[in-house]
């Protein structure tokens, strides 16, 4: 039997601390994992007697940014967005493109109306309003005991 030294709640020195040190700095920097998480908007879904609300959240973009589509049971909602600014100053130039884009597609129940699909977009969220059909609404009545 082995038996293994911890120290308790210090970094393991085993290895050169330098390493520790860099591996750390690499795996929690702040700018990496922002980049990752913004890949895709988080998303909110949620349900009522009478639709399904899902909520984007997508600060910065226009109205007119976002492409909706319905393909018979997926509802797809994508951005494309390229934005060049261009700085000149006395002997150099400066570049800086941004390009944005995600797809978040979501797979719809029988239940929903098609035809009733709304969006909506204020203050950051896009806002989808997904319909039921009406034999999917709760139905509730009070049932006799014989």
């Amino acid at each position: 039997m082995t038996l293994v030294k911890f120290a308790n709640g210090q970094k393991n020195q085993a290895v050169n601390p330098f390493f520790n040190d860099v591996f750390e700095s690499i795996l929690n920097d702040s700018f990496l994992s922002d980049k990752l998480a913004t890949r895709v908007p988080a998303v909110n879904i949620g349900e009522t007697e009478n639709e399904f609300h899902v909520e984007l959240a997508v600060p910065g973009l226009k109205k007119d940014d976002f492409k909706i589509s319905l393909d018979k049971n997926v509802l797809s909602v994508s951005v494309e967005k390229q934005a060049e600014n261009v700085e000149e100053g006395k002997k150099y130039s400066k570049r800086e493109y941004s390009y944005n884009s995600f797809v978040r597609s979501f797979t719809l129940p029988e239940t929903v109306d098609y035809g009733k699909i709304d969006a909506e977009y204020t203050d950051g969220i896009l806002k989808l309003n997904i319909a039921k059909k009406e034999e999917a609404k709760f139905q509730s009545r009070e049932i006799a005991v014989k």
